[in-house]
């Protein structure tokens, strides 16, 4: 599994196989929003 953020899929297998790692295929499992990885942006409640 692999975490990544402001990237898309393509820069992700360009990425892992210029460090010699092979790449069968993958699959996006889940797109966290922007928003909600910034507490900043939260309103305090």
């Amino acid at each position: 599994m692999l975490k990544v953020e402001d990237s898309k899929l393509p820069d992700v297998q360009k990425a892992l196989k210029a460090a010699g790692i092979k790449v069968k295929s993958i699959v996006e499992l889940y797109k966290e929003g922007a928003a909600e990885d910034k507490p900043e942006d939260k309103p305090d409640a």
